[in-house]
């Protein structure tokens, strides 16, 4: 899933093993790079590649009749089914789309049609989390400007997690006016795990549709979908060593989604589009890894993590961790750490250690080439020329202690040399100001 906030467009990068055991890319002058930007990206799985090639052998279109077709389509049900056994499901609940955002675009406004439809209103509710994925957000916000939906947005506290009282009043109050809520799993940003379990079970015994966005959990946290009883999932391909292109809405068979697009319905006529064997092939194989894998790596994920928290405050004092406390697995992603640098601009740190061989994210979004600061910080009450100074440092299966130890070394050069700009800037735009009153 691209994640809006996420700035997910990731460059083109190619991973290896460094001499020095971090992930790496080849820059042109050859030097080591540190890739700590597996909540945008992570790279495909070696078994992941080998399964898409054999897949691709196959030339049937899946929905052919002959006996190439049917050998594709093969490829398509087995893949089905074998993420449907991983995650507890039942394979006619595993929609495949084209990534996290057609699977969060299908579930929020496919749910909120098909139930406007039974609850017989013209203004139903759709309740989202503040911090959610543009991939909710904008579809959700479309729905109350174009289709008037009465849109409720769930307030967080300071490390992101969601006002549960805020929902239990919504359920109590209106829940025959409710068409959908929608929170995620875990934040793309801060990495705050929501109780998404109570939640689900508060949804259900009013009878409310429940979506969660589990992007980010998936592979670091456990996910077992018949313990949690949601009416809809959104999981991605390329977020767990998948290839791109290609993800899944995980929905409750028996429960009614409007089409968002229209064409052959392949996919129980609410998705329509030719099945891509090789990439669901590939897709089955990494969510297989990611579930197999799961406690294994979130620990060598936590391992890093702490590693990287410490390095921060050791090496840069003032600097602010963002969301829950780190370390903790009931709270937060072990892949994540989020922070603020005050008086250094993000983009600017973005670029110098871009420039030392480390890639990570500002977390913040870039409309019409103006930064702007995350929608996630400002929900959570921070100020804004704080979240400018944001950096999310995010973990993968590549990720070794030499890519922590390249931060450290990186940082506190890039945070001194991001503040005099900032000053500067600061100085500057002080001076126009006061030109312009002066006029």
């Amino acid at each position: 899933m691209s994640n809006g906030s996420d700035v997910d467009s990731a460059r083109d990068v190619t991973f290896a093993h460094s001499a020095g055991g971090g992930a790496a890319g080849g820059d042109a002058d050859g030097s080591t790079r540190h890739f700590v930007d597996h909540a945008a990206t992570t790279p495909l799985l070696p078994q992941a590649r080998e399964a898409w090639l054999d897949a691709s052998a196959v030339a049937g279109n899946p929905s052919s009749l002959h006996a190439s077709g049917r050998a594709a389509r093969r490829i398509v049900e087995q893949a089905r089914e074998s993420i449907a056994d991983d995650l507890r499901t039942r394979p006619s609940a595993v929609v495949f789309t084209s990534g996290g955002t057609e699977s969060d675009n299908l579930a929020v406004k496919g749910l909120l049609w098909a139930r406007r439809a039974r609850l017989g209103v013209a203004d139903p509710i759709v309740a989202a989390s503040a911090i959610e994925h543009h991939a909710v957000l904008d579809p959700v916000e479309w729905l109350g400007k174009h289709e008037g939906a009465d849109v409720r947005w769930i307030p967080v506290d300071a490390s992101g997690r969601v006002d549960v009282d805020f929902i239990d009043q919504l359920l109590s109050s209106a829940a025959e006016r409710t068409a959908l809520v929608s929170v995620m799993w875990a934040n793309n940003e801060v990495g705050t795990v929501q109780p998404v379990r109570e939640i689900a079970a508060a949804c259900r015994s009013a009878g409310v549709p429940f979506h969660t966005d589990a992007v980010q959990a998936l592979g670091q946290l456990p996910v077992d979908l018949s313990e949690l009883g949601a009416t809809a999932v959104t999981i991605s391909g390329h977020k767990v060593g998948g290839p791109f292109g290609i993800g899944a809405l995980i929905v409750d068979p028996y429960e009614s989604l409007v089409a968002v697009s229209h064409g052959g319905g392949q996919e129980r006529d609410i998705r329509s589009g030719t099945f891509d064997a090789p990439a669901a092939a590939a897709f089955a194989v990494a969510v297989h890894h990611a579930v197999e894998e799961q406690a294994a790596h979130a620990a060598h994920l936590r391992s890093l993590q702490i590693q990287l928290a410490e390095g921060i405050a050791s090496v840069v004092p003032d600097a602010i961790i963002n969301g829950p406390v780190v370390g903790d697995p009931a709270t937060r992603l072990p892949g994540n750490v989020h922070a603020s640098f005050p008086g250094a601009e993000g983009d600017a740190l973005l670029m110098l250690l871009d420039a030392a061989g480390v890639d990570c994210s500002t977390g913040s979004a870039c409309t019409a080439g103006v930064p702007e600061p995350s929608h996630v910080l400002l929900a959570m009450g921070v100020d804004e020329r704080t979240a400018r100074s944001s950096l999310r440092f995010s973990f993968g299966r590549t990720s070794t202690d030499e890519d922590v130890a390249a931060i450290i070394r990186a940082l506190p050069g890039a945070v001194e040399r991001a503040r005099r700009a900032g000053s500067v800037s600061t100085d500057r735009y002080r001076a126009a100001r006061e030109n312009e009153v002066d006029r």
